[in-house]
C-alpha cells in the first residue's frame, strides 16, 4: 500500500472513531457501490453483505450464499434496505462505537446489554424480551422501538401494531429507508436552517457536507439535513404503497462524538425545530399542534406550537401561574425543586429550543457536561424525543426511561430482577438485571436521583 492510500485509510479510520460517519455519507448521496452491486460479484466471488449465520442460506463467515451474478432486489448488498445499512451500522462492540446502531449479534436476555449509545439507541433492544416482573405487564423486545425489517440481522416486523399507530404506514414495510433517504436530495442552504430540494427544473446548491454536526452552508455548498431524514413529498421506493411525507426534516445539531456512555455526563443534541412535525409525516393523528392546540383532544402536545412557557396545573387541574420550564428547571429529582436554570438540562428528557439557527444550535451540543443550561428564551417546546428515541430503547414504547413501574431507583439503587420475590426491587426491575437496567438508563449512578425515584415526567410536571 503506497503511502498515499494509508493516510486515506487513517483518516477515514479517524473519522469513523469520533463518532461520526462523515467520511462515507458526507450530508448526501454517497457512492454508489457502497450500498449496491451491479452484477453481485467482486474479485469474481459473490459479494452480497449480511451476517445473520443462524439463517438458511447463509455461510459460517457470515456473508450470503446468494449465487453469483444474481443479487438481491434494487442491486442492494444486504437482503433488504436495513440489512444494506446495518452492514455498515451494526457491530460486534465491547463499548459504543462511532456510528453504530446496533449490537450485533445481539446480547443473550441479562447475560448483557446492547453496548451502542447513540441517542436515537441500540436496535438490539428489539430483541431483548424480558421475563415478567411486577405488576406490569411483560417487556416485550418488539415493544421497545421501530421494528425495522432486517432479515440478515435476524430483525422483523411487528407482529402486533400492523401499522404505525395514528396512521397507515405497513409495519412490514419498515426500514432504516422509511425514515432516513439514502440518496438524500433535501438539504440546508443557509445559516438559518432553511431548507431546499433538489427538483427537476430547478437548481439548487450541491451537498458538500454533513448537516448533522453544525456545518453551515456557503455561497457554493450546501449542508445535509439532519440525519439524511426524508425531506417533504419523500417516500420509501421500495415500499409499494408509499405514502409521500409532508413535512420538512427537523433541524437539529449532535456533537461528533454522540456514540457515548453518559456515565458522568450527558450527551446534549441540541435539537432545534420541527421533529414533531416530521414524525408525524407517520403518525398523522397525534402530536400534531392543529390537534393539541388547547389540548383537547386529551393526547400529550408535542410540536413547534408545544412551548414549555405553558402554564402548569396542580393536582385539580387547576393553572398554577407556574411554567413548565420553571418546573424543568427547578426539577433535580424527586421531592427536590432546588435546581437552577443553569445547571438544569437532563438529555433524559430533552426539549427543542425553537430555533433553526444553526451556529446557535452548534454551541448548545455538547458531551463535556458544560452546556447545561435549561430553557430561558420563551421558545422552547416539548417533542415527541421529548419521551421516546428515535430507534430503540430497553423499556417499552421506546421511552427513555421506564415507564411501567412505580419506582425507578428503590433504596437507592437501580432495581433488579435477581432481588428476593416479592421486593420493590423486582417489582419495579422490568425483568432486567441491576447491570441491564443502568445500561438502558444509559450508564448513569443511581446516585444522580433520589433515593426512591419516581417517573421522569416529573421533569416537566413535579407530581412526585
Amino acid at each position: 500500500m503506497n503511502a498515499s492510500k494509508i493516510l486515506v485509510a487513517a483518516a477515514m479510520l479517524t473519522l469513523a472513531a469520533s463518532g461520526s460517519a462523515f467520511a462515507f455519507h458526507d450530508g448526501g448521496v454517497a457512492y454508489c457501490d457502497g450500498c449496491h452491486t451491479m452484477h453481485n460479484s467482486s474479485g469474481n466471488k459473490s459479494m452480497s453483505g449480511g451476517r445473520n449465520t443462524a439463517l438458511t442460506g447463509w455461510n459460517a463467515a457470515g456473508k450470503a450464499s446468494t449465487t453469483q451474478f444474481q443479487g438481491n432486489a434494487f442491486l442492494l448488498q444486504g437482503s433488504d434496505d436495513s440489512s444494506t445499512c446495518l452492514n455498515c451500522h451494526a457491530a460486534n462492540d465491547a463499548t459504543g462505537s462511532g456510528y453504530h446502531v446496533m449490537t450485533f449479534p445481539a446480547p443473550a436476555v441479562n447475560a448483557a446489554a446492547p453496548v451502542e449509545r447513540t441517542p436515537g439507541g441500540d436496535f438490539a433492544w428489539l430483541t431483548q424480551t424480558f421475563p415478567k416482573a411486577g405488576y406490569a405487564a411483560q417487556s416485550i423486545g418488539e415493544r421497545h422501538g421501530h421494528n425495522v425489517v432486517a432479515q440478515d440481522y435476524g430483525l422483523t416486523a411487528d407482529a402486533t401494531l400492523l401499522t404505525a399507530p395514528g396512521g397507515q404506514y405497513d409495519a412490514k414495510a419498515l426500514s432504516c429507508a422509511s425514515c432516513h433517504d439514502p440518496h438524500s436530495r433535501a438539504r440546508i442552504v443557509d445559516a438559518n436552517g432553511t431548507i431546499a430540494y433538489a427538483k427537476p427544473g430547478q437548481k439548487v446548491l450541491p451537498i458538500g457536507a454533513s448537516g448533522s454536526y453544525g456545518a453551515v452552508a456557503d455561497a457554493n455548498t450546501a449542508t445535509g439535513v439532519y440525519r439524511l431524514l426524508g425531506g417533504a413529498n419523500y417516500s420509501q421506493m421500495s415500499y409499494s404503497n408509499p405514502l409521500a411525507f409532508n413535512a420538512d426534516p427537523p433541524v437539529a445539531v449532535a456533537p461528533s462524538a454522540y456514540n457515548r456512555t453518559e456515565g458522568t455526563s450527558d450527551t446534549r443534541v441540541a435539537y432545534g425545530q420541527g421533529m414533531s412535525e416530521w414524525c408525524s409525516n407517520c403518525h398523522r393523528s397525534i402530536h400534531n399542534d392543529n390537534t393539541n392546540a388547547a389540548n383537547t383532544a386529551l393526547i400529550h402536545p408535542a410540536g413547534n406550537g408545544a412551548k414549555l412557557t405553558a402554564a402548569a396545573n396542580d393536582l385539580n387541574g387547576n393553572a398554577t401561574g407556574t411554567t413548565i420550564a420553571a418546573l424543568y428547571n427547578a426539577y433535580k429529582s424527586s421531592g427536590d425543586l432546588t435546581g437552577t436554570q443553569a445547571a438544569s438540562y437532563s438529555s433524559l428528557v430533552p426539549y427543542e429550543e425553537g430555533t433553526g439557527v444553526i451556529a446557535t444550535l452548534a454551541a448548545h451540543a455538547d458531551t463535556t457536561g458544560t452546556q447545561t443550561a435549561g430553557p430561558t428564551t420563551g421558545a422552547e417546546n416539548v417533542m415527541c424525543l421529548s419521551c421516546h428515541r428515535a430507534h430503540a430503547t430497553g423499556f417499552n414504547s421506546m421511552t427513555r426511561w421506564n415507564n411501567n413501574s412505580e419506582f425507578l431507583t428503590v433504596a437507592g439503587a437501580w432495581p433488579d430482577f435477581a432481588a428476593a420475590a416479592g421486593s420493590d426491587s423486582l417489582k419495579n426491575s422490568n425483568g432486567m438485571n441491576q447491570a441491564v437496567y443502568q445500561a438502558a438508563m444509559y450508564d448513569r449512578p443511581a446516585s444522580k436521583f433520589a433515593y426512591d425515584q419516581r417517573s421522569l415526567c416529573n421533569k416537566c410536571h413535579a407530581k412526585d
